[in-house]
């Protein structure tokens, strides 16, 4: 297995640098040998053709963990199913994939690597098909829109209700949503920001960039309002609460990464007896600490619980000032405790160094990222 996992990563750096070739040279491959699937694809790729490839490197680079390995493909290929994909459009997508790789390698390429990726590409296949055919649940969920809220001009909070079958999630996952009215067969993933209820209804925070198109998130921040439908798919992710463990909790969330750490407090507010959680929450100034209300009123009904909000770029506050990951070390050290992380990329990488730095161990950190659009 180490060897397999290596011949992997050696040959991922040779194209590494060269992703959005690979990527036009997939497509083009993919399309050729089946023109029919492209109608499984949305009309503008833009920013939408590697979503397929991130799945597969993903993939291949939990290999030599078979446990999370084996979680993240089946969760894959039940999230799959929105995409009416057929275990005949896995064998093309395998052809397309590595001729993509042959030819964006080059001469760097050889017989080893060729094989590695075969006997890789035809293990993800089995336990995404396995994980799709153990799924009783349908491939989607019709949603209706509840409330939609806007906190400033690039941010909404909004509830959705299924209409479906219940939809089962655990505090701390996300799924992926698509707004069929203004961008059908485009998805992107959302972390769900409230604990699981019987209601079927499910909170979304949603960031855009003002004047950037967005996609989904712009549609879902400037344009969706209640009443409107939208498509939920089924639920991903590990950042969820270990059952067996007793360590006290940290939490860290930047802007709208705030959404699993919500529903994370919220879960915990219903079982938690013992320990204690610590909740720091991030943005660059205060207008964007749009959370902020709803945690202190936790905290007011729940000893247990503390929050700590910080800015980066308002000398003025009276605060916590500075990044998130830099004011967390100033209440340390974390090493006896569960760490959740979740924000943008370099938020999230500016923590797990901190954290590291700390020596947490890494067994004790779950994280999750939000880009910005």
């Amino acid at each position: 297995m180490e060897n397999f996992a290596r011949l992997l990563k050696e040959s991922w750096a040779l194209v590494e640098e060269h992703r959005e070739r690979l990527s036009g040279h997939f497509y083009a491959r993919l399309f050729l040998l089946d023109p029919e699937l492209r109608k499984l694809f949305p009309v503008q790729m833009n920013g939408q053709g590697d979503r397929i490839l991130e799945a597969i490197v993903t993939a291949t680079q939990t290999v030599d963990d078979p446990e999370s390995f084996d979680e993240y493909l089946r969760a894959l290929g039940r999230d799959h199913r929105k995409y009416h994909v057929s275990s005949g459009h896995y064998e093309t997508m395998g052809v397309a994939l590595l001729d993509a790789l042959r030819s964006t390698a080059g001469d760097g390429w050889n017989l080893e690597y060729d094989q590695a990726w075969r006997e890789a590409y035809a293990s993800i296949t089995e336990r995404m098909l396995a994980g799709a055919e153990a799924d009783g649940n349908p491939p989607f969920w019709h949603a209706e829109v509840l409330t939609h809220e806007r906190h400033g001009p690039d941010t909404a909070v909004l509830t959705v209700r299924a209409l479906q079958n219940p939809l089962p999630w655990k505090a701390g996952q996300y799924v992926s949503v698509e707004v069929p009215r203004y961008h059908p067969r485009v998805w992107r993933t959302y972390s769900v920001a409230n604990a699981p209820n019987e209601e079927n209804v499910l909170e979304f925070h949603v960031r855009t960039p003002a004047g950037a198109a967005g996609w989904v998130s712009g549609a879902l921040v400037r344009r969706t309002k209640p009443g409107d439908l939208l498509r939920v798919a089924a639920p991903m992710g590990s950042m969820t609460l270990d059952p067996d463990s007793t360590r006290d909790i940290l939490c860290v969330a930047g802007g709208v990464g705030l959404a699993p750490i919500k529903a994370l407090v919220e879960e915990l507010t219903r079982v938690n007896r013992t320990r204690w959680v610590h909740v720091f929450y991030g943005a660059r100034r205060p207008a964007e600490l749009y959370g902020l209300a709803g945690l202190e009123e936790l905290v007011a009904t729940h000893p247990w619980l503390s929050v700590t909000p910080a800015c980066s770029e308002d000398p003025d506050y009276a605060g916590e000032q500075g990044d998130v990951s830099e004011v967390v070390t100033r209440y340390g050290p974390w090493t006896t405790h569960d760490c959740y992380v979740s924000g943008s990329a370099a938020m999230v990488r500016a923590t797990l160094r901190a954290l590291a730095a700390d020596d947490v161990p890494p067994d004790h950190i779950r994280y999750d990222t939000f880009g910005s659009l």
